[in-house]
């Protein structure tokens, strides 16, 4: 009820009110500001600007930076020392996984994905037998990179939600 009287008051007079502000005179623009220089200096000047300064040149040619990052040493040396690094393959899947060529063999710390599938579902079963340090050991892999896979890492999950009524249709899995 008070919305409607709040309404009532604040269309009240409406169109009025329009014409009333429309009609009023519209400020004026700012005046331009006058250009000081006459248009043959604005020529010389672009005429200057465009012309090579051999001191200035000489300068420059002079000048040599050479920029190290010190990261970048850093990684390239750690990459050098295990690129001949290499372990054969532990599992995988069997037949041409999508069409893909075979791996026979992976760089020392990494993973392929049914080698990460397997190590993940032979630590979640038998979680006393596949310790973080024996799938570290036996994958060739750090035991925080272990640690992280083990907890960031989830295969996929096919949960079914029963449903809340009986007269709900439901997806046959077979």
């Amino acid at each position: 009820m008070g919305s409607r009287f709040a309404r009532m008051f604040r269309n009240f007079n409406l169109e009025n009110r329009v014409i009333r502000e429309i009609s009023k005179e519209k400020p004026r623009a700012a005046p331009r500001h006058e250009s000081v220089a006459p248009p043959s200096e604005v020529v010389d000047t672009v005429d200057t600007l465009n012309q090579k300064n051999d001191p200035l040149l000489s300068l420059l040619r002079s000048v040599y930076v050479e920029s190290t990052d010190p990261a970048a040493e850093a990684s390239k040396e750690v990459t050098e020392g295990k690129e001949g690094e290499r372990r054969p393959l532990r599992f995988s899947l069997p037949g041409e996984a999508y069409g893909l060529v075979e791996l026979t063999d992976v760089p020392r710390g990494k993973l392929t994905i049914a080698e990460a599938l397997k190590a993940l579902s032979s630590h979640q079963q038998h979680p006393q037998t596949w310790t973080l340090e024996k799938v570290a050991q036996e994958y060739s892999l750090d035991l925080k990179d272990t640690k992280a896979l083990v907890e960031f890492f989830i295969p996929f999950q096919v949960k079914i939600i029963p449903p809340k009524s009986d007269d709900a249709r439901q997806i046959n899995a077979s």
